[in-house]
């Protein structure tokens, strides 16, 4: 895992007891899991719209600075489901050498209810 989201996730689960008062991640986690839900889709909509104007003005300030928002705010979430950021490292790794077209057969093949 990157030295990065380590950090991170360190921060993160410190935040778990400190004060809502005293931090922004701390009130999240006070609000509970749907308004941290909340903040991941907003942030994924704002991404969404930074990357459409990005395509268009060539400019990627804005799509760098929400991305960075997005995963922000996935580690906020993955941290108050007590999930380990490199659980889904391994995952990703475990995709390599896999055709996109592969993956998604056997995920739908498992599971024929999935959607994504």
């Amino acid at each position: 895992m990157s030295d990065t989201i380590k950090r991170i996730t360190q921060v993160l689960e410190e935040r778990k007891q400190a004060s809502p008062e005293s931090s922004y991640v701390a009130s999240l986690y006070q609000k509970g899991i749907n308004k941290i839900l909340e903040k991941v889709g907003e942030e994924a909509t704002e991404t969404i719209i930074a990357a459409k104007d990005a395509a268009v003005s060539g400019t990627h300030d804005d799509v760098i600075y929400e991305t960075a928002d997005l995963w922000f705010h996935s580690l906020v979430m993955l941290s108050s489901l007590n999930i380990d950021p490199q659980q889904v490292l391994d995952e990703l790794d475990r995709r390599f050498g896999l055709s996109g077209l592969e993956e998604k057969a056997a995920r739908t093949k498992n599971n024929p209810t999935s959607s994504s």
